[in-house]
């Protein structure tokens, strides 16, 4: 190694350093795939924790105990996700009929305007029912799988939601049990990291909310000025959709379309897209640098990457979490970072006082 040049050397001792890194992180993600049933609610309960942590605190503030601070923070949790989800289920069975009629009327414009094209769509339409009887067993077995997803996720969800209740009761005791087992004289090292990208994570939270809910207004009130059917249901669909960046808000709006376009014809169709482009805009150049501002702030490119590395490891769970779990990376480094920098001066002024 010695007759390597030095360049050479340093940049075999950072391939080394990747090579570690890559693999330490390929067996991670391995383990959490393995464990996934304990560390999904636990990442869940993270993510709740940083986003009811302020309505917590402040219940503190004013006196209520921790634990029924707590435990109201989880009722809210469960009066709003409970909520949500009402909205959602009444708009689609509300409106899914119409819905559906106006699908039906398009493939049949379909049908007239294009000729062999729209009668491949007819065909397909009305073989649909051979279709569902030739693979009736498969669909047993699906509704049989699916009813163990659905199963299963309802545990991890009541785990997750236990596990915020504690999260918040019990952080001071959290940070006191990090900087026990924290090696050497690096507790208050550890506790700065935890905080960073605890802080981080926090930060990212708040604003995406913040963000979700100016979007899902304004995209209600202009799918209800157009009488769009399911307004509610969607603008709720637009809400949820905001915490995946850029994609979710991509989907939400395509949904918001294409249901404008199968009930209200074309014209309609193209003012509900001007309306989520505008909302999308208004996001992009006014609500991100505006509230997320203070917080940690990535580049797109960057969390397009972190989505679509989220979705290959755990779908649409990762495309949820990747990108938190990104800005608490970036907090992390930059504490790191910042440490490292400012680690010498203290010395230095010492040695220039004495």
């Amino acid at each position: 190694m010695l007759l390597l040049p030095a360049a050479v050397r340093r940049f075999a001792a950072w391939c080394v350093v990747l090579l570690l890194v890559a693999g330490v992180g390929w067996v991670g993600v391995r383990l959490c795939a393995e464990l996934r049933t304990a560390v999904t609610p636990v990442l869940l309960a993270l993510l709740g924790t940083a986003l009811l942590g302020p309505l917590y605190r402040r219940m503190v503030r004013a006196g209520v105990q921790p634990s029924v601070a707590a435990g109201l923070t989880c009722v809210a949790v469960v009066a709003v996700v409970g909520g949500a989800l009402y909205i959602i289920v009444a708009a689609l069975i509300d409106t899914g009929g119409q819905i559906a009629a106006s699908l039906r009327d398009a493939a049949h414009s379909v049908t007239r305007h294009f000729g062999a094209s729209g009668a491949r769509l007819g065909d397909l339409s009305g073989n649909a029912r051979t279709l569902l009887g030739k693979f009736g067993g498969t669909a047993v077995s699906n509704v049989i799988s699916g009813a163990g997803v659905v199963a299963e996720t309802g545990a991890m969800a009541v785990l997750a939601l236990l596990l915020v209740f504690f999260f918040l009761r019990d952080s001071d005791r959290a940070v006191a049990a990090a900087r026990s087992l924290a090696p050497g004289d690096t507790a208050d090292t550890v506790e700065a990291i935890g905080r960073r990208a605890f802080a981080a994570v926090e930060g990212f939270m708040r604003g995406t909310t913040l963000i979700a809910l100016i979007d899902a207004l304004c995209i209600t009130v202009g799918l209800l000025v157009l009488r769009v059917p399911g307004a509610v249901g969607l603008g709720a669909l637009v809400f949820v959709g905001a915490y995946v960046p850029y994609l979710g808000a991509f989907v939400s709006g395509a949904v918001a379309v294409l249901v404008a376009l199968a009930d209200r014809g074309f014209v309609i169709a193209l003012w509900v897209f001007a309306v989520v482009l505008a909302v999308q805009l208004l996001e992009g150049h006014v609500l991100q640098p505006v509230i997320q501002s203070r917080t940690v702030q990535m580049h797109p490119a960057v969390v397009l990457l972190a989505i679509t590395a989220g979705a290959s490891v755990a779908g649409v769970l990762g495309m949820l979490l990747a990108v938190p779990l990104t800005a608490a990376a970036f907090g992390v480094v930059r504490e790191l970072k910042e440490r490292h920098t400012a680690g010498p001066g203290p010395s230095a002024d010492a040695s220039g006082g004495s």
